[in-house]
């Protein structure tokens, strides 16, 4: 009662979950080959489902999560563990996205002609409605910064600060480019 008056509230209660990735990233990191196997399996579908959001192709998102993996298992020793295990991957992920991205800039052409002679992929399940399909197409095509925000806020259904965290800017930035992104999707949609 009187720690209430006075304003202080009790430490919250420890993740058991975060505590059990904290243990299996220290064991990883010390080459343990079953700690690495435990954590990938536990965000691999989480990095899957990212990498399809953004890049918007099954087959795609499928090596993308893939070379995240291998990225992990390469990075895992220098994991200094001064942000969330999740938001780390979060960030691997993100990057692998870009390189796609990139990488796909390069091919251009080559990747029109193919998509004009192939025919597109089914859709998700998760975007059973035309409407969404053509928002989040939309999405994709908003600069990189505000593509990212967007994606991590409303896809990944992260906090402003989470997204920030993930994406090494401030919350007021993400914020910024959020509302920068709704605009633009006004106009496009």
């Amino acid at each position: 009662m009187h720690a209430q008056m006075m304003g202080l509230t009790a430490a919250p209660k420890p993740d058991k979950a975060d505590a059990l990735t904290q243990a299996l990233v220290r064991r990883a990191r010390n080459g343990d080959g079953e700690a690495f196997s435990t954590l990938i399996a536990g965000q691999y579908d989480r990095i899957y489902g990212t990498a399809w959001r953004w890049c918007g192709h099954r087959d795609d998102a499928e090596d993308i999560a893939q070379d995240v993996c291998v990225k992990i298992g390469q990075a895992i020793a220098r994991f200094d563990g001064r942000s969330a295990f999740s938001s780390w991957v979060y960030r691997i992920t993100l990057n692998a996205v870009r390189d796609w991205q990139r990488a796909r800039a390069r091919r251009g052409r080559h990747a029109d002609a193919y998509a004009e002679v192939w025919p597109k992929e089914a859709e998700a399940e998760q975007e059973a409605a035309a409407t969404s399909s053509q928002l989040w197409e939309a999405v994709r095509s908003l600069p990189e910064k505000q593509r990212d925000a967007v994606l991590l806020v409303y896809a990944e259904q992260l906090s402003h600060a989470e997204a920030a965290t993930i994406m090494g800017i401030k919350e007021a930035t993400v914020s910024f480019h959020v509302f920068e992104a709704r605009k633009t999707l006004r106009g496009l949609l």
